[in-house]
């Protein structure tokens, strides 16, 4: 596999490493989508040694990390994009580099100016760095973040290290869809905005996607102050309008969404998600009250539920794990977790969806586990079950 492409991007790789100015680079989009390899992350790291690359083999269940030298480092990240994967995303402290190579073999090149900065030293521990950079970052600065010098308010470190969370939690799961230019997000209960011009900002910015996103909130003053500043920040593409969750019209929705929508307000996301067709649902819930007030226990669990604080937990877990095999009826592949730590936020979960491209085998399977969860705990109803009409009992 040699051609003028490749020797291009190369010869930037070796550059990049030799200057020191290497921020990350990450090998994805499998060629062979059953292996158990989902993607290589690269890095330069100092050790007692000497300064040496740093491999992150991501596998499905667990990651490996290795360390090589320079002239070993890039041989392999050859032989991995010959054998295992069709994407190279190359971020410097200049310029991003993205190498595409086709199931036919056909390499192009992208590039974008870079908004990160590599760090001033390189050690086994260093500092993270952040996806989300502060130099210029006027969305940050008008939302208060930043200071007029775009320096993280002291009082602000949570929410900017939260900001980033956010982006480093979907990275993989936007990496692994196959999106056109001029791809729909949209962010239903987008609130001041934080985490929306953030995500925004990494697909157009970072990604060098042409995504068009619409922020859904219900305030007016909210959208009127998230439009002045996606103004400021020349963020063309995005755009926030009054309305909610059920009632908003949007022309299409490929990527949805919903952060701590309240009670049903998940479920009326996630509806519109699956019908629309989305290729990935997000979601944080909060305030899980349906279920409970459903709750009829009359076995063992009967002394579980009889507290308070576990009826309350209890509903949240049978909540979200219905949400998930309903999206699962429905074609999607799901996974939950902690979305934040608890010390921010009890409402820390987060269920994304992926629409995987074949329908599942058997519907009925995952509405027999629904409707033995319900039998279980005497819940008579879910409000998401009755959007689709499809009652398990």
């Amino acid at each position: 596999m040699e051609n003028r492409q490749l020797t291009i991007f190369f010869d930037k790789l070796k550059q990049v490493i030799q200057d020191k100015t290497l921020i990350k680079m990450v090998l994805s989009n499998q060629r062979n989508h059953s292996s158990d390899l989902k993607s290589i992350i690269i890095s330069i790291v100092e050790i007692k040694t000497g300064e040496r690359i740093n491999f992150v083999f991501r596998h499905k269940t667990n990651d490996i990390t290795k360390n090589y030298g320079v002239e070993e480092a890039v041989l392999l990240i050859r032989k991995a994009l010959e054998d295992d994967f069709l994407n190279a995303d190359l971020f410097s402290g200049d310029e991003n580099f993205r190498l595409l190579i086709t199931e036919h073999g056909k390499v192009k090149i992208r590039s974008n100016q870079s908004l990160l900065k590599p760090a001033s030293g390189f050690t086994h521990d260093h500092r993270k760095e952040r996806i989300v950079a502060t130099q210029n970052n006027v969305y940050l600065r008008e939302l208060g973040v930043l200071n007029d010098r775009f320096e993280v308010r002291h009082n602000m470190n949570d929410k900017y290290l939260q900001i980033n969370n956010y982006i480093e939690l979907l990275e993989p799961f936007i990496r692994e869809l196959d999106l056109p230019d001029g791809f729909h997000v949209a962010d239903m209960g987008s609130g001041k905005g934080y985490l929306t011009f953030a995500l925004y900002d990494y697909l157009t910015n970072v990604l060098g996607k042409a995504a068009v996103m619409t922020g859904v909130e219900s305030r007016a003053e909210l959208v009127k102050l998230s439009n002045e500043i996606a103004s400021k920040a020349a963020f063309t593409n995005l755009k926030f309008i009054c309305g909610t969750i059920q009632e908003v019209t949007l022309e299409k929705t490929d990527l949805l969404i919903a952060l701590h929508a309240c009670d049903t307000a998940t479920d009326d996301a996630i509806y519109r998600g699956i019908t629309s067709g989305a290729s990935l649902i997000v979601c944080a819930p909060c305030c899980h009250k349906q279920v409970r007030k459903d709750f009829h226990a009359t076995n063992e669990l009967k002394s579980i539920t009889r507290h308070g604080i576990l009826e309350e937990r209890q509903a949240e877990i049978i909540t979200d794990a219905i949400r998930a095999l309903i999206m699962e009826a429905h074609g999607y592949k799901t996974k939950i977790f902690e979305f934040i730590s608890t010390e921010h936020t009890p409402k820390n979960l987060m269920i994304v969806g992926r629409k995987l491209s074949k329908p599942p085998a058997r519907q009925g399977k995952q509405l027999e586990q629904i409707r033995a969860i319900k039998e279980l705990f005497g819940v008579k109803r879910h409000y998401l079950e009755e959007l689709f009409g499809t009652r398990s009992n």
